[in-house]
């Protein structure tokens, strides 16, 4: 069996229970270097083969894992955060299919999430906003027009951009440009949950001046919308006395 297994978004106690385990029964772990935290390497037993894919091309990467199933090993694909998020796993599943090769995935914890959590922060607060946008800018790796940052800004719903933090300047022209004031407040959380992680609140206003600052090129989420304010919001109904579920009836008025 292939597992892709998300190694979360930094500590390495971010794992998800069973992707922990995952890493201690496997024969081979294959992972990315240049951003999984290496003390997950940990979990892996002795006899364990760890392979580092950033320097790896994809055929190389399949190369070991086709070769590894023939010898019946457990076999875990390491992505960072999220593999379903920018982890390029559907090619690699395309490559195994055609090969006839059983694999399942294990989740773990984005990196929005590792932000969110690192600022105390609730992306989906009632009458500010309830849906979280999560895109990038086009790199290397084009965006789809209809995707574009000024046409998911019309919205003016919470969003966390991706593989974006060295293009602070032009993100920032196309957020306004779209929609957002520049006093909508931001956020850049450089590392979310690594040791040497960093965060600042500014505005959309303040994006590129605020990574210039600091030094924010790579490794950081950017995250824009009112609920970083963390103010003006109703209270949830959910636990409104007044409310009735299917667990509790509600008080009188």
């Amino acid at each position: 069996m292939i597992t892709f297994v998300g190694a979360g978004c930094g500590a390495a106690d971010l794992i998800t229970v069973r992707g922990m385990r995952l890493l201690t029964r496997a024969d081979t772990i294959i992972y990315t270097g240049s951003l999984v935290n290496e003390e997950l390497l940990g979990y892996a037993k002795d006899s364990c083969f760890c392979y580092d894919s950033s320097k790896m091309t994809l055929d190389e990467v399949m190369d070991v894992m086709i070769k590894g199933d023939e010898k019946q090993e457990e076999i875990v694909r390491l992505h960072t955060g999220d593999p379903s998020l920018y982890g390029a796993i559907q090619e690699q599943m395309h490559i195994l299919d055609e090969h006839g090769i059983r694999y399942e995935t294990c989740p773990g914890v984005s990196a929005c999430f590792g932000a969110a959590a690192s600022l105390n922060l609730e992306y989906t607060l009632p009458d500010i906003s309830q849906s979280l946008i999560i895109t990038r800018m086009a790199g290397r790796t084009a965006v789809p027009e209809k995707e574009s940052i000024e046409s998911f800004a019309k919205h003016g719903a919470t969003m966390a951009i991706y593989l974006s933090s060295g293009m602070l300047e032009e993100l920032q022209e196309r957020l306004i440009a779209g929609g957002y004031s520049p006093s909508t407040m931001a956020a850049i959380v450089y590392k979310a949950s690594w040791p040497d992680e960093k965060k600042f609140i500014c505005t959309v206003g303040t994006l590129a001046k605020t990574g210039a600052e600091n030094g924010i090129n790579r490794f950081a989420v950017i995250l824009v919308g009112d609920v970083i304010g963390k103010a003006g919001y109703s209270l949830s109904k959910l636990y409104d006395p007044y409310f009735e579920t299917g667990y509790r009836k509600s008080y009188e008025k």
